[in-house]
């Protein structure tokens, strides 16, 4: 049994689980923050999955699994490393944003050859 009958519902409900897991950060509320990056992260590659035939749908949700891996590694080093863990953070937000030049980069350069 399916619990999400479109995968727009399920990519609405693990906002759910995303914003949760923020406002853990943002109140300090350690272990329960550290406690919601596994079902954050993964549900959102599981949409990844899902939408791995569809190279727009997957690069977008790869680029969302990689802020929520830079957001969940942020609030790690906030909460356990006197905030030390930034430079990590920033790897991962930029493999999100190679994951947005994949799909982008190719369309840009199809539109200017064709001007």
């Amino acid at each position: 049994m399916n619990l999400f009958k479109t995968v727009r519902d399920y990519e609405n409900a693990h906002i759910v689980l995303w914003i949760f897991k923020d406002s853990c950060w943002v109140c300090s509320w350690r272990w329960l923050g550290m406690a919601m990056i596994l079902p954050t992260l993964a549900v959102a590659i599981d949409i990844a999955r899902r939408n791995r035939h569809d190279k727009a749908e997957l690069s977008h949700n790869v680029a969302v699994c990689c802020w929520i891996a830079a957001n969940a590694t942020w609030m790690t080093g906030e909460f356990f490393f006197a905030d030390s863990w930034r430079p990590y953070a920033a790897l991962f937000f930029a493999l999100g944003a190679l994951a947005l030049a994949w799909y982008y980069l190719p369309m840009l350069l199809r539109r200017r050859s064709l001007q």
